[in-house]
């Protein structure tokens, strides 16, 4: 089992050099596999969409707090460690342009090592996705060529370029450098709670981190992904099932629980505080627990 820890956003330290640096470092020295970033571009203030993944229908996180962009703080946290993975978890992915994403990921992929992996999510605000400029009800549709296009650029090394016609995008004689680490490019995980994610993950993508969900849902997700990776000709046991859990309450028979239902990962929430000692505490016990190996 892998275990990653989020970067805890909730206490306003995620934007603190030194904070977050101690707390990736201490993550590495502990054990865990990698520490992931969230991400929203703006988060617009009175917004009208609902947040699926609480009662309320709305996200714990203040529309005020800081969430520094997913990719710059990586790529920071890359030069201040030397091991842990660097993940996303999710970015929102029709705020972006995969011309543009997919050399910002190589980037910070070649200069970390082949360090990153990629999580992620259509995204639940609209009022976000539109101030992006991107369409929120084609969405789903622009999020598959866009993965289309940015593993044609990680792969395409002919001297002609890459072209692409799609719907959304449309090129010719691209050339896209740095390439990724691995051959195969950046690993692609697909976030969310919906059939729609779990499609797109046995489809395109090399793993999938269920939001939300538990019990016969999750189980029905994961075999919508397995079932779809079947049907396109691709492995559904070469695809990797990250699970959420939280830095002070996972305990090894809540992971062994985790992989029954098929968990690769688990994908640990830290407790919001600013007391970087405390905080660091925290994930040391969390790592005693599980039989972490220290770095």
């Amino acid at each position: 089992m892998k275990y990653a820890v989020i970067a805890p956003v909730a206490a306003n330290t995620t934007a603190d050099p030194e904070w977050i640096s101690g707390y990736a470092q201490h993550a590495e020295a502990c054990g865990f596999e990698s520490i992931v970033a969230v991400e929203h571009a703006v988060v617009m203030t009175g917004y009208s969409s609902v947040y699926p993944y609480d009662r309320s229908g709305k996200m714990e996180l203040a529309d005020d707090c800081d969430i520094p962009d997913p990719l710059d703080l990586l790529a920071f946290l890359a030069a201040r460690t030397s091991r842990i993975g660097l993940a996303t978890g999710v970015l929102v992915l029709p705020n972006h342009h995969p011309v543009v994403l997919a050399k910002r990921l190589a980037t910070i992929d070649a200069l970390s090592g082949g360090r990153l992996r990629l999580c992620v999510g259509m995204g639940w605000m609209r009022e976000e996705i539109e101030a992006c400029g991107a369409p929120f009800e084609a969405r789903g549709r622009r999020a598959d060529e866009q993965i289309d296009v940015m593993r044609k650029l990680w792969a395409g090394a002919s001297p002609e370029g890459v072209e692409h016609h799609g719907e959304f995008f449309d090129f010719r004689g691209a050339m896209s450098y740095p390439k990724p680490v691995r051959p195969d490019g950046v690993p692609i995980h697909i976030g969310g709670h919906s059939v729609a994610a779990a499609r797109r993950a046995g489809r395109r993508g090399d793993g999938l981190q269920p939001l939300g969900v538990a019990g016969d849902d999750l189980r029905r997700l994961v075999g919508v992904m397995r079932e779809e990776a079947e049907k396109n000709g691709r492995d559904p046991d070469a695809l990797e099932l990250s699970l959420g859990h939280l830095v002070g309450r996972i305990t090894p028979e809540r992971a062994e629980s985790l992989a029954a239902l098929g968990a690769d990962r688990v994908v640990l929430a830290a407790t919001p505080t600013q007391d970087l000692s405390q905080a660091k505490d925290e994930l040391s016990a969390c790592a005693d627990r599980l039989g972490l190996v220290p770095a």
